[in-house]
């Protein structure tokens, strides 16, 4: 299986970002975990982050015919991009979304997501681990 590993704004400062919320392993290490998950489940796994609406977008569209399922963590998008929302039913490859922290325990905002319907489902608040579950959704063949 392919995996497509889509991390929005401010996901880049992993580690530094609010460590007791995001937790302090850094942007790079959860691309070394996700990849080296999938090589252990005999998947690949490729990161792409942009803070920038319009790049996520791109990377969705560009993931038809490429990858078998997407997962995404799209920051702050999630509580208003329907563009992104749009893009995900656009392609013919599944989505999970993931949320590092408890989005209902935080911010009224956060708790909303506009992309999440898009989506074959969507974990919060497990940390990096979060990542890890939603690939298992796939690589369990529930896509």
């Amino acid at each position: 299986m392919k995996f497509l590993i889509i991390n929005g704004p401010n996901l880049n400062l992993l580690g530094q970002r609010e460590p007791a919320i995001y937790g302090r392993q850094d942007y790079q290490y959860l691309c070394a975990l996700v990849k080296d998950y999938a090589v252990g489940h005999g998947s690949t796994a490729e990161c792409f982050h942009s803070n920038h609406e319009g790049a996520i977008i791109d990377a969705i569209q560009q993931a038809q015919g490429v990858y078998d399922a997407i997962v995404i963590n799209p920051g702050a998008y999630t509580h208003y991009s329907y563009a992104i929302h749009d893009a995900l039913k656009s392609v013919d490859v599944p989505a999970y979304e993931v949320h590092i922290s408890d989005i209902h325990s935080r911010e009224a905002f956060r708790a909303v997501s506009v992309t999440a319907p898009a989506c074959v489902g969507q974990i919060y608040g497990q940390g990096l681990k979060g990542y890890t579950m939603a690939m298992d959704y796939f690589l369990e063949g529930q896509a």
